[in-house]
């Protein structure tokens, strides 16, 4: 825990409220620090595009991140908008770059380095962080107005009525793009199309890499051990299950039937194991018990591996919720996990024959 987060007297003596109960009200004016303003561009620099390239390929994966805080972009004054962002460098460079021309303040919080989406979920971009940076940086005595703009993603870790009874300021939700905002500022009304949450091709293929490189280590130790177990057949399929499930099923996730990820997940492995069920059978010289037990190890390892992935992956997407995730965890892990190992025990079954015969 935050020992200083402990000590900081945020808050002011307890007072009621109209109904007679106790609530506690940050003492703005009276406590808060003179304010401390970074000042930033939105001029994107080869240094930026580096830091996205090496962050979407999972390099450093929590070093990119800006300090929290306040940043000016432009000239504003008292009466400038207040945008709030998480500290993780592609949310940061999405709102800036968007705002070219927009005098404004950027209040940075402290989402570990996360983005907007997956730290609402985690809860890192939420209401008692965003409460905690504005007392800390003093943000009351910088501008004359009470109202901040937040991304509309970042809506699931934020309660506004909370925010505006323990800080004074109000919570105005932006559009769901960076892009949208020189728009939505003109009269502070989203459309519909504002609103509209997407996850295109696009925005699933650029996820694909670091979800790729997490499983890059396990797939080659688990791709040499089945090659020195059953040879090149078993370690070709490890490499392409690893492959199916972190970049085709994101590529291919609308168009797999059912809601749950996990599901889609297990209909895709057999999709993906069915050419190597088909080749083996056809190919192999083996005789029927052993060939029934690989069969059985490709039907049942490959879709619990895809679904497994397919679960991973629900961090990323806008499909889900965070509740959803802990439904779809208890609910399908105990199936991935029997699915897996009874595919392991055939494939221990078919190792210790080969020895005893190579014996």
């Amino acid at each position: 825990m935050d020992k200083t987060r402990d000590t900081d007297s945020r808050y002011s003596p307890e007072s009621k409220d109209d109904a007679g109960q106790f609530i506690q009200t940050i003492s703005l004016e009276k406590s808060s620090p003179a304010p401390e303003i970074r000042e930033t561009t939105s001029l994107i620099t080869f240094n930026d595009r580096l830091d996205h390239f090496l962050a979407h390929w999972g390099v450093n994966r929590m070093k990119h991140r800006i300090d929290p805080g306040i940043y000016k972009l432009g000239n504003p004054d008292a009466d400038s908008p207040v945008f709030v962002s998480a500290n993780y460098t592609l949310s940061f460079d999405a709102l800036r770059s968007s705002l070219t021309g927009i005098d404004c303040y950027i209040l940075v919080i402290d989402t570990k380095g996360i983005n907007v989406w997956c730290a609402a979920g985690k809860g890192t971009f939420g209401t008692d962080e965003i409460v905690y940076r504005i007392r800390l940086t003093g943000l009351a005595k910088l501008v004359n107005h009470r109202n901040l703009i937040l991304p509309q993603l970042g809506a699931p870790g934020v309660s506004a009525h909370e925010v505006k009874r323990r800080s004074g300021f109000k919570v105005e939700y932006g559009p769901v793009r960076a892009k949208d905002l020189p728009e939505y500022l003109n009269n502070h009304i989203a459309t519909p199309e504002m609103r509209k949450v997407r996850f295109t091709f696009k925005d699933r293929l650029v996820l694909t890499p670091i979800e790729f490189i997490h499983v890059i280590k396990p797939t080659l130790i688990a791709a040499i051990i089945l090659y020195l177990l059953s040879g090149p057949f078993a370690a070709l399929l490890a490499i392409v299950t690893a492959f199916a499930g972190t970049v085709l099923f994101p590529v291919l996730l609308p168009y797999l039937p059912t809601h749950d990820l996990s599901i889609k997940g297990i209909l895709f492995g057999w999709i993906v194991a069915l050419p190597f069920g088909i080749f083996l059978a056809a190919n192999t010289n083996m005789i029927l018990w052993k060939e029934i037990l690989s069969l059985l190890a490709i039907f049942l390892i490959v879709p619990a591996i895809t679904s497994y992935l397919a679960l991973n992956f629900t961090g990323c997407t806008t499909y889900t919720s965070r509740t959803g995730v802990k439904k779809e965890i208890f609910k399908y892990v105990p199936y991935m996990a029997l699915k897996s190992g009874t595919g392991l025990l055939c494939l221990l079954i078919l190792a210790i024959a080969n020895l005893k015969e190579m014996i």
